[in-house]
């Protein structure tokens, strides 16, 4: 019965989280609760939580971490400082004239923004207040429209800079360093949030492309549904204004994630030079004031104290879990179970999918992922690999009526005139893309591995 109480922490943690409690105070709250019950029945050890101190400071100590609320910002600033909802404007302008060409541009801007924060409500209700009252007066279906809005907001999962790949890379790192030393290796190679960065660019530009792609064949196959914009109602700007304004943001983008994948600059530094850079494209664009600084700063300290409390709560749960023997229990799970290797990382992909619809990507992230993840990486799974396959896993179960949370961020900035049943068709043909990508990964896993490999030896 005692071995049992892990998962029965597990299942009281999901419950409470579905009633509405802040996840950072229901994982804390939880786990010192079953701590103190435990220790009054003599079957917890409160050493383990003599260890908190130095896990919070170590996470204090995280260089990679500063990189969180750099890129907050950087992609807030964008945001509120109507950099994004020009460069939509602009966009569209360029490639609105044929048909589909303004659901391009949505995809081509939310994966833009996407990429910069990370943080999937923003941009699906950032896309949705942008892009949705115009692609629906230019005759967009509803369906076709709220579909690709979705969609495009869940990039952010895996299109790097992300700040769901920062935060995976730096749990993948302490894992695959543990899953070394249980195996007796004790000069164990690293992974980095870089690695994680090169490894989902292949994946990620593909996941752009074939969205494109299905958006341009289904406004080929029915134009009523993705007309061509109406020349009267494009900006009245010249095309130097045009190209000025759309090449500004997307070379901010590329020299931050350059300079990370030519390695002249880690994932923290790159992130400091995007917030400064989103800063200054402010001040250029004219929107720069004291207004807009102090909401930019405001959304991004809120952003970063979530982050950090999870961070935190997480750490006691999970310290709690081992200390009644959690990781023991599910390292036997799964080697007994059959399919080896395979057979676990399928179950641990549909846990993960399934758990997107009710935890968001930082508590999986911070509570999951440090379980499970060193148990299959000592099975001798890639490191990289496994953060994409994750990262694409947890941007499809964002995305799947009826919980996604896609959805429900749009539901609420959507007119009421589109109808609920009209969101979930739309997002049913990005879903079978996205399912399509997992499984093109579980068979070439060098779609994520190569790249890597190839550069960095």
């Amino acid at each position: 019965m005692i071995e049992l109480i892990p998962i029965l922490m597990f299942l009281v943690i999901c419950l409470v989280l579905i009633i509405g409690y802040p996840v950072a105070f229901s994982l804390a709250g939880t786990a010192l609760l079953f701590a103190l019950l435990g220790t009054l029945g003599g079957v917890f050890d409160t050493a383990f939580l003599a260890a908190l101190p130095n896990r919070i400071f170590g996470t204090i100590n995280n260089v990679t971490l500063i990189a969180v609320p750099l890129f907050v910002l950087m992609g807030v600033m964008l945001e509120r400082s109507k950099v994004a909802e020009a460069l939509l404007q602009n966009m569209a302008a360029v490639f609105g004239q044929m048909r589909g060409g303004l659901g391009v541009s949505v995809i081509v801007v939310g994966a833009l923004l996407a990429a910069s924060t990370g943080i999937v409500g923003a941009t699906v209700v950032t896309m949705g207040l942008l892009s949705l009252p115009t692609m629906l007066r230019q005759g967009y279906s509803p369906a076709l429209a709220t579909g690709t809005i979705s969609a495009t907001g869940t990039l952010g999962q895996i299109i790097p800079p992300s700040i769901a790949l920062v935060l995976l890379g730096d749990i993948l790192s302490s894992a695959y360093q543990q899953a070394q030393l249980d195996m007796g290796i004790f000069s164990p190679k690293t992974v980095s949030v870089g690695d994680l960065f090169v490894g989902a660019l292949i994946p990620g530009v593909l996941l752009v492309f074939a969205y494109i792609s299905y958006l341009l064949i289904h406004a080929w196959l029915r134009p009523g549904d993705a007309p061509a914009i109406d020349k009267s109602l494009l900006p009245n700007t010249t095309t130097a204004e045009k190209l000025r304004s759309i090449a500004a943001p997307i070379f901010l983008i590329g020299l931050v994630l350059g300079s990370i994948l030519l390695g002249i600059a880690t994932p923290t530094e790159a992130a400091g030079v995007g917030a400064l850079g989103a800063t200054l494209l402010a001040w250029m664009h004219g929107a720069l004031n004291r207004l807009v600084l102090a909401d930019v700063a405001r959304s991004t300290l809120n952003v970063t104290c979530m982050v950090f409390m999870i961070l935190i709560g997480a750490a006691v749960f999970s310290l709690v879990f081992r200390g009644f023997g959690g990781e023991e229990l599910i390292q036997g799970f799964f080697e007994s179970m059959p399919g080896g290797v395979v057979g676990a990382t399928l179950v641990v992909m549909i846990a993960i999918f399934l758990l997107g619809f009710i935890l968001d990507f930082i508590e999986i992230t911070f509570v999951v992922v440090p379980i499970v993840a060193p148990i299959l990486l000592v099975m001798g799974l890639d490191p990289v690999w496994l953060g994409v396959m994750i990262a694409i896993n947890l941007q499809t179960s964002f995305l799947t009526p009826p919980f996604g949370f896609a959805l429900f961020y749009l539901r609420g900035v959507a007119p009421e005139s589109v109808e609920t049943s009209a969101m979930y068709r739309g997002v049913i043909p990005f879903i079978i893309i996205q399912v399509l990508m997992l499984v093109a990964l579980a068979f070439w896993p060098q779609l994520a591995t190569w790249l890597p490999h190839t550069m960095y030896q």
